[in-house]
């Protein structure tokens, strides 16, 4: 390829490795260039994904919630959407094979994905490939600048992921700080990085597992 150095090199990580890849630049670097080429070029089976209509549009591919038919609702890790009816993955078996078989996840726009909604797309790409794998194994490729638009976040959205945070209260025990930790998540009063704990730990398969991250949310904020 007739480009720069580092388009060079990332285009010699995405075809002849299987490593994820982040592709960043400010406007007019190459960003999109480079993917044209790639769709041109590449002898990998891939999926362009974008997460708004005219994203999609502009990356030659579909969004992301097209695709995946992942609902707007906000999503927490092994749960389901927030939603009042229970939201299960029906696919046909044309995009069933289409997701088993492609090489490459290209994801364009990137700073706009919010992190529950690459949540859900990892929770489907390993519930049809390899379960034990990141995104089921496939190799991903995130393009865009983080200092352009950030995710869109509305304020009930947010209230749908306060309410996760206040179905764990239910669950914990007086002792050692526990109900005033998660009375303190509930109600805004913590930090950013025990949300995102959160994110990850709304659902547990035993009580035995939530106390583990309890345990250690409550020594950081001693």
């Amino acid at each position: 390829m007739e480009q720069n150095s580092e388009l060079a090199l990332a285009w010699q990580f995405i075809e002849n490795t299987g490593t994820h890849l982040f592709l960043t630049g400010k406007a007019g670097t190459g960003k999109t260039t480079f993917l044209r080429r790639l769709k041109q070029e590449s002898p990998k089976r891939m999926v362009v994904l974008a997460p708004t209509g005219i994203a999609a549009i502009n990356a030659g591919g579909v969004t992301i919630h097209s695709f995946f038919q992942i609902p707007f609702a906000p999503y927490v890790p092994e749960s389901s959407f927030s939603t009042n009816a229970t939201y299960r993955f029906r696919f046909g078996k044309e995009k069933i094979n289409i997701i088993r078989s492609m090489d490459l996840l290209v994801i364009d726009e990137i700073s706009m994905v919010r992190a529950d909604l690459l949540d859900a797309v990892d929770e489907m790409l390993r519930r049809y490939r390899d379960h034990h794998k990141p995104f089921g194994g496939v190799q991903l490729l995130m393009i865009g600048d983080l200092q352009q638009l950030a995710p869109v976040v509305k304020e009930e959205e947010w209230q749908e992921v306060l309410s996760a945070a206040r179905e764990m209260e239910k669950g914990l025990s007086a002792d050692d700080g526990r109900e005033r930790l998660a009375g303190e998540i509930g109600d805004g009063e913590e930090d950013a990085a025990l949300y995102s704990d959160v994110g990850r730990h709304g659902k547990k398969k035993s009580r035995d597992d939530d106390d583990g991250f309890v345990d250690s949310a409550i020594r950081r904020k001693r």
